[in-house]
């Protein structure tokens, strides 16, 4: 999206006589005398101690037992601790205590299976799933800091093996149930789990997706993980190895419940969440019981108005942040979390819109991918459901087109449902910047920062811009954010987030805010690779690349595509006498089956040399420039421009 075509947009939605009052932020806020949201937003921005306190009281957290301050920046600002000295769990806090509060019957989760399938779990039943699968987790071993890796669809199983994990203690690490057999280990390796839960089988499209054999072949001769709990999700016929597969619901039946959930310190490690950078392996983005579910139930409460009549659907997968982000959202504020498996067109196009309406969906979660695909098809798919009960219709995963998101606010909110940007991260723990159902909206855009979070955008010397796109930066610190690392050591922790800003956080994203203080989001600043909304690294693609005897060498772009955003675009320079063609589309197949179909790359391309600087590093910028057919920039530092002389051209390059 173009700046001039930022300056251009004017509102589109403004909110009803009364909604700031009437929604959860607003009653929050009057409690202390305040009645109007930007003045909210002010205190907030000058005071964020306060209003993380003032927060978690409004969301009702249960403290096994009080924190001594709010905030603790003793070891720095790159290292805090929020609510130090406090104890609590996250599985306390979303299940139990609603249950020990007489609410034990209202509905926890609403499921609807890729072949139809229905499931209802009220907040007492998913308590006794919970407590019999942390004791099955127990029984074979896992305590406290252990770690526990959770491969699974959309299922009621995945709720319950993630609060179970945290409920004993232990660190649960979400996986993508599309990932191949590298990426699965990949991160089981580096996580150090013992124990992995999965599935036989499950339906996408109405075809059985093998996801114990993708299980196998990852764990093969992998000493470090001990145990394999199988959900039975289509009851196929897989290997299951002795001594290490397990039946998940023959371990639950006869496991010892876990009543009680263990004690937490508020800083405790409760989630392991991966993300990938521009460089590097994949990183484990380490959360607390204070932290993510604390941090990311409190904006649902206020930017989405999430509570305890609230319905709350999110169309993604266990394996992304966005699947913790509805556990949470949801079930810590007493609503209900809707999940979803399969894909959102099939076995027809409304799928997606007749779930959100059969279910009373109050709070609708996708990406700006999924409205892409969904406009192709006839507008009356969508135009044909009324969602009477959509109060807001949530974004994230990466930046708008006007087109689709005009589209979306016509067809499926019927434009009276705000469409509520957000953003923020895997490393985030929640947003940064968001919109609320309380405040007008322009088409693409947020409010402003997400209370309590001081963003801002900065230009290359750090200085605050307004009108210009900068880079956007945080000069707070807020529960969520993650605690550094796995396994790291704390270096690229801090070379990643803090040392480009000393003593600021500097996220990766271009920003910008207009003249009416609307703020926008325009993509990553590094290479880093956004396939569908979800991050991608290079150099995670690019070590699957050379590890392959016929490759000297690789570089990984994204590139735009008009349905996912981002498309993956490979560059791989081939020993001598290799089979170009041949070698390309064995690459290609090789990526997809490593990393999943979903992260399969449009095209690999065999050079004769990469871009590079004098000093040997990949240009992957001017590598995608040259393909694109855009202007590239300075070329000051390229070692050899003849290598773009004879480079690849997209299909219709230069329009991208």
């Amino acid at each position: 999206m173009t700046i001039d075509a930022l300056a251009g947009l004017g509102v589109a939605w403004s909110p009803p006589t009364g909604a700031f009052a009437a929604s959860p932020a607003g009653r929050m806020a009057a409690r202390y005398g305040i009645n109007d949201p930007r003045a909210l937003a002010e205190r907030a921005a000058q005071a964020p101690a306060w209003y993380w306190e003032a927060g978690e009281q409004d969301v009702g957290i249960t403290w096994m037992h009080p924190y001594d301050e709010v905030v603790d920046l003793s070891r720095g600002i790159e290292h805090p601790r929020f609510f130090a000295g406090g104890r609590l769990n996250w599985a306390d806090y979303s299940v139990d205590r609603w249950v020990r509060r007489g609410r034990g019957g209202s509905c926890a989760l609403r499921w609807e299976g890729d072949d139809g399938a229905i499931r209802t779990l009220t907040y007492a039943d998913l308590q006794e799933r919970i407590d019999a699968a942390a004791g099955a987790m127990r029984a074979h071993g896992v305590g406290i800091g252990d770690v526990v890796a959770v491969l699974l669809p959309m299922v009621p199983e995945a709720a319950a093996a993630v609060l179970a994990a945290a409920k004993i203690g232990a660190v649960v690490v979400p996986l993508f149930s599309g990932y191949g057999a590298h990426a699965v280990r990949e991160r089981l390796v580096d996580s150090g789990a013992t124990l992995l839960v999965t599935c036989d089988a499950f339906p996408r499209r109405g075809r059985p997706v093998r996801l114990k054999d993708v299980v196998d072949r990852a764990v093969d001769g992998l000493d470090t993980l001990e145990t394999v709990l199988v959900v039975r999700r289509l009851g196929a016929d897989v290997a299951m190895a002795a001594g290490r597969d397990h039946w998940w619901d023959e371990e639950c039946a006869v496991a010892e419940p876990v009543r009680r959930a263990e004690p937490m310190a508020s800083d405790a490690p409760c989630l392991l969440l991966y993300t990938s950078g521009s460089t590097g392996k994949p990183k484990g983005c380490v959360h607390s019981h204070a932290g993510l579910p604390l941090k990311v139930a409190l904006e649902a409460r206020h930017a989405l108005g999430v509570e305890t009549t609230s319905a709350v659907l999110w169309l993604t997968d266990m394996g992304w942040i966005m699947g913790s982000f509805l556990i949470a959202a949801a079930l810590v504020n007493g609503g209900t979390a809707v999940f979803f498996e399969g894909v959102p067109d099939w076995p027809n196009p409304d799928r997606l819109w007749a779930v959100a309406e059969g279910t009373a969906t109050t709070v609708l979660g996708v990406s700006p991918t999924v409205i892409r695909a969904l406009m192709g098809n006839d507008d009356t798919w969508a135009d044909a459901h009324a969602l009477p009960s959509l109060q807001a219709i949530a974004s994230t995963g990466e930046p708008w087109n006007i087109e689709p998101w005009n589209w979306c606010f016509e067809h499926v909110g019927k434009a009276r449902t705000p469409i509520v940007n957000i953003s923020g991260g895997t490393e985030v723990g929640g947003s940064l910047v968001s919109g609320s159902i309380y405040l007008p909206v322009k088409p693409a855009s947020f409010a402003g920062p997400t209370l309590g979070v001081v963003a801002d955008v900065v230009d290359g010397a750090g200085r605050p811009v307004r009108g210009e796109v900068g880079e956007l930066v945080v000069r707070s610190v807020w529960p969520g954010m993650t605690a550094g690392f796995w396994q790291d050591g704390g270096e690229r922790y801090l070379d990643s987030y803090w040392r480009r800003f000393p003593g600021v956080w500097h996220h990766g994203d271009l920003a910008y805010v207009d003249e009416d203080g609307y703020w926008f989001l325009l993509g990553r600043s590094d290479d880093t690779i956004k396939v569908a909304g979800k991050r991608l690294g290079p150099a995670e693609v690019e070590s699957l690349l050379v590890a392959e005897r016929d490759v000297v060498e690789a570089a990984a772009i994204g590139v735009p595509d008009p349905v996912k955003g981002e498309a993956l675009v490979c560059f791989v320079v081939l020993r001598e006498g290799e089979d170009r063609e041949a070698a390309a589309a064995a690459l290609r197949d090789r990526i997809s089956a490593a990393l999943g179909k979903a992260m399969a790359p449009r095209a690999v391309h065999v050079v004769d040399a990469l871009p590079r600087t004098r000093n040997g590093k990949v240009l992957r910028r001017i590598a995608r420039t040259a393909y694109l057919g855009l202007p590239p920039g300075d070329l000051t530092s390229l070692e050899d421009p003849s290598v773009l002389g004879p480079w690849p051209r997209a299909t219709g390059a230069a329009a991208g």
